[in-house]
């Protein structure tokens, strides 16, 4: 199958089963009910995810070669795509959900020998290349953190999607500069399977009649997904991206979680405590409408992504970029700390002097 046909067959297919698997929701009870933390209206159907897998998974058994490697990724994902299905109509546990991601996990490593054991140069001269044990510990640390980053982000319409499609479009242009069309032509499927979900889910253009949402059987797929591509890019032999640059690619997300599961030990709570404190949440809470801030969020995430791809092309010293992420990791902590803190400053004040 060509590529122009595969890009419309997948198009196409991830619209179909939008329709289809939305109605199938309805009657299960796969919807997402407002509550004191969704203030979105009416019952949404939660198949946003369940429909571009679908659409993925028929897809790759026409365009691409059926290869053990496939069918592991294949195996993984319809594992995560049921787990988040389950938690996404009975609330499952986070540890249930722990134990699976850490399974999938386990599996690719045992199986598939894929296992985040080279970082290149980001601490001197010498490759940092870790021992087998400590590879094993770090990679399964990495695929539960990926997928649940991505979780975590899925707060207003269209972010998980606009995120998704930055870090796809920066990994499948840099498969494409190596010579690796096959993994650069699932990016691009990736991306073109996510549009009709990405529309529907900001309204257009049936109108929030038809409004869906992404659901954490979609999150958990796109996370995984990303974070076998991040490995077989900067692992295999044939390195397509530095280590270092993987951190570029998904490095809003990747903040996001780690600030907001740091902010809730530290009151005590459970890092896997829903609440309202995220990054697309400030940015509402200090004025910007909703779909301001998916386009300014989207924003930071291309730029970061940019300079990842920049690095690579200018051969950016390994340590140099390293040690950039972490200053402007350090700069988004402090920047959403004070302006947290600002916000619910300004947010009391006002209510303390308003005239009763």
């Amino acid at each position: 199958m060509s590529t122009s046909l595969s890009v419309v067959s997948v198009f196409l297919s991830s619209f179909f089963f939008l329709f289809v698997y939305r109605k199938l929701a309805k009657k299960i009870g796969l919807v997402d009910k407002p509550n004191e933390r969704k203030l979105h209206v009416g019952q949404v159907p939660l198949i946003g995810g369940i429909s571009i897998f679908t659409a993925i998974m028929l897809n790759i058994c026409l365009v691409f070669d059926i290869t053990s490697n496939v069918i592991l990724y294949m195996i993984c994902s319809t594992v995560l795509i049921v787990l988040g299905a389950l938690d996404d109509r009975f609330d499952l546990s986070f540890k249930a959900r722990l134990v699976v991601q850490a399974a999938i996990s386990m599996a690719m490593i045992l199986i598939g020998y894929k296992s985040l054991y080279y970082f290149g140069f980001i601490a001197g001269d010498e490759a940092l290349i870790l021992p087998t044990f400590v590879s094993y510990v770090v990679t399964i640390f990495a695929v539960i953190g990926a997928i649940n980053a991505f979780n975590m982000v899925d707060g207003i319409d269209g972010l998980l999607g606009g995120l998704a499609l930055v870090t796809f479009a920066a990994l499948g242009y840099m498969f494409y500069g190596a010579g690796q069309i096959a993994l650069a032509h699932f990016c691009l499927l990736l991306m073109v399977a996510m549009l009709p979900y990405i529309l529907l889910n900001l309204g257009f253009p049936f109108g929030r009649r038809f409004k869906v949402f992404m659901g954490d059987a979609g999150s958990m797929f796109i996370g995984f997904t990303v974070i076998w591509l991040l490995i077989e890019a900067s692992q295999d032999q044939q390195e397509v991206i530095r280590p270092v640059t993987a951190l570029w690619f998904i490095g809003l997300p990747l903040m996001d979680m780690v600030c907001i599961m740091s902010r809730r030990i530290k009151k005590g709570q459970s890092p896997f405590k829903p609440d309202r404190e995220h990054l697309h949440h400030i940015c509402q809470r200090v004025g910007m409408s909703p779909r301001v801030s998916l386009l300014v969020i989207c924003l930071i995430a291309t730029m970061m992504a940019a300079v990842g791809v920049w690095s690579e092309y200018l051969e950016i010293n390994e340590t140099v970029m390293f040690v950039s992420f972490l200053l402007v990791f350090a700069l988004y902590y402090l920047a959403i700390s004070y302006v947290w803190r600002i916000t619910a400053f300004m947010h009391r004040w006002f209510k303390f002097t308003k005239p009763s």
